[in-house]
């Protein structure tokens, strides 16, 4: 099985595909200093923007699971997430507080899709 991998330095890949399936790295916001509803959508617009260059959309999503620096944040996030999501394409989901690798960052999100 051939794994193809995109955008690719020492310590990761920005995509990976194999077997007809996305994975992405971790995507956070454009703006680490925004607040929570402005990371979590430019955070789901670089998830729109992989996905594409990967063959595959937001509505072919599998999986995604996203971190919050804080769960008081998980409404707000929500809020966001539930606009972006397409009806009738709700992946399977985990949500959990995290400590993110830049402390300004209130969220990630990793996500799986099928092409």
């Amino acid at each position: 099985m051939t794994i193809k991998r995109i955008d690719t330095n020492p310590r990761m890949s920005s995509i990976v595909i194999h077997n007809n399936t996305v994975y992405l790295c971790g995507q956070v916001a454009k703006d680490k200093f925004a607040d929570i509803q402005q990371q979590t959508r430019t955070m789901l617009e670089e998830v729109d923007e992989l996905l594409k260059r990967a063959g595959s959309s937001r509505e072919r999503i599998l999986s995604a699971t996203i971190y919050l620096k804080q769960m008081s944040d998980y409404d707000a996030m929500n809020a966001i997430w539930d606009a972006w999501l397409p009806a009738g394409h709700a992946p399977a989901r985990a949500c959990v507080e995290a400590a993110i690798a830049e402390p300004e960052y209130l969220v990630e999100v990793s996500v799986i899709a099928a092409i």
